[in-house]
């Protein structure tokens, strides 16, 4: 049976891994809504080829581009947040929301209110409007599936079980392209070192935050949210092999554990086939090559951004948007040259400190914490 898919954030890792698998197995869907920022060309290549019926740009400025390259053909063009968000909003089958940053968030609120299956990608809807997000689901009745890789493994490993069974979650982390490096050495890191990631390939802003591991900062805050068994029972540990992409332990002290490649696709194609499985291009593990597996504790002294998350969902109200709001900012000017690598934590955690607000119950709420939180940071880094 044909199924009907929309993807926001088209053109980026997740939306073209995505479409690779759909491409693959053309005949079991349909798409329907095709988004990107901007990207006109290479959009309305793929609303094209996989026959969409409607592509967005977010901004609004490329819109006479997406109308030129699109036209000709039945394919409706539209741009601007509000786009993004009546995309995000048309009933299909599975929404893939994947658009980075807090541009993301009404797209997939818009998903989310609908009461639809949303595949989700997006890290801020969780990290910054973490309880806003997870109240519209209940209310609407929606389905989450996690894409990232170490969600996904924590969701198989759940399938059949019960919350109320498990004794700890282990995120793994691959401790980035820097784990092994001096203090001496991370104070000299470049933006091109910090974005060779050993094992993914990733976008810039995700291989940094990969390897001053706030990635995995993050996606602690993120599994709190998904998977709610309580902090003390949220855990990580760094294996550098990436295979073994996340674990759980339960009461009777039997763990399970997902392994996989080191490819998004695997955790794409259990959301796009769930409750089901489906084929996949990636070669069968083979763990007698790998030959072996191993795992250290987190380096804080190091490596702050793991404390930094742990403390900002801990304290929980507007502390969450504030660190990704301010880690954004820090990575940003780290990749323009303009801070060390080493500065990154140091102004999230300046942010924090400095910058408090009320605990956000609306996702006007959660923008506003956002912005002030990134004026915050900025003026650090005016001053730095």
């Amino acid at each position: 049976m044909t199924r009907s898919i929309s993807i926001l954030g088209a053109t980026g890792s997740v939306g073209e891994q995505t479409l690779d698998l759909i491409g693959r197995n053309r005949e079991e869907w349909r798409v329907e809504a095709l988004t990107a920022n901007c990207s006109a060309q290479k959009l309305a290549q793929m609303a094209r080829e996989f026959g969409a019926k409607l592509a967005v740009v977010g901004d609004e400025n490329c819109l006479p581009e997406l109308r030129e390259a699109l036209a000709g053909t039945d394919i409706e063009t539209a741009g601007g947040p509000a786009a993004l968000c009546e995309a995000a909003a048309r009933p299909v089958d599975m929404t893939v929301a994947a658009i980075v940053g807090c541009a993301g968030l009404g797209p997939v609120m818009a998903a989310i209110e609908r009461g639809g299956t949303v595949a989700l990608a997006n890290k801020e809807a969780l990290v910054s409007a973490g309880e806003v997000m997870t109240a519209a689901v209940a209310k609407h009745g929606a389905t989450l599936l996690p894409v990232d890789s170490e969600h996904n493994a924590i969701f198989q490993c759940l399938q059949g079980h019960r919350l109320s069974d498990v004794a700890r979650i282990t995120l793994t982390a691959s401790g980035g392209p820097f784990r092994e490096w001096t203090q001496e050495q991370l104070d000299a890191a470049t933006p091109e070192q910090a974005v060779a990631h050993p094992n993914w390939d990733m976008g810039a802003k995700i291989s940094v935050d990969s390897a001053t591991m706030m990635n995995k900062g993050l996606e602690y805050i993120e599994a709190h949210h998904l998977f709610p068994v309580g902090l003390e029972r949220l855990k990580i540990v760094v294996h550098p092999q990436s295979v073994i992409h996340s674990m759980v332990e339960y009461r009777d002290r039997s763990t399970l554990a997902q392994l996989g490649p080191s490819d998004m696709r695997v955790p794409i194609a259990s959301c796009l086939a769930w409750p089901a499985r489906m084929d996949t291009p990636m070669e069968t593990l083979d763990l007698a090559e790998i030959g072996e597996l191993s795992f250290f504790a987190p380096d804080e002294t190091r490596f702050p951004a793991t404390r930094l998350a742990r403390e900002a969902i801990e304290a929980g109200g507007a502390a969450p948007a504030t660190l990704n709001a301010a880690n954004e900012v820090a990575v940003a000017a780290f990749l323009a040259g303009q801070i060390a690598f080493t500065r990154i934590p140091v102004m999230v955690e300046q942010t924090l400190n400095r910058y408090s607000a009320a605990a956000p119950r609306t996702l006007e709420d959660v923008l506003s914490v956002d912005s002030e939180a990134r004026a915050h940071a900025a003026e650090l880094l005016e001053n730095a």
